[in-house]
């Protein structure tokens, strides 16, 4: 099993990769209700940082190409929310079996 120390080097990593999903995420919704709802930049954070916690949208659209975006933005969102959370926890399941493995093998 590795060092204490390279573990958490990985957990660095995983929560690196997954601050980057979220800061690309933010700027696709931003963009996206800045672009098809005509909304300032800090209401568009404001809405998609709603959609990307699973709260839903703070106001509701209004065209017919910004519910469209509201729609596959949400539904975009529930699989960045599940790949999230994965990066963060596939290390940790990780080490775990490797320790149940170890215990097994008498290691």
């Amino acid at each position: 099993m590795i060092s204490r120390g390279r573990f958490a080097a990985r957990m660095g990593l995983a929560a690196a990769v997954w601050g980057a999903l979220m800061l690309i995420s933010l700027a696709i919704g931003m963009a996206g209700y800045g672009f098809f709802e005509s909304m300032r930049p800090i209401d568009g954070f404001v809405n998609t940082s709603m959609v990307l916690s699973g709260m839903g949208p703070v106001e509701d659209s209004r065209t017919f190409g910004g519910k469209i975006f509201s729609g596959a933005f949400a539904v975009f969102s529930g699989f960045v929310i599940i790949i999230g959370a994965s990066v963060i926890l596939v290390p940790i399941f990780h080490r775990v079996l490797h320790r149940f493995h170890m215990e097994e093998s008498g290691s």
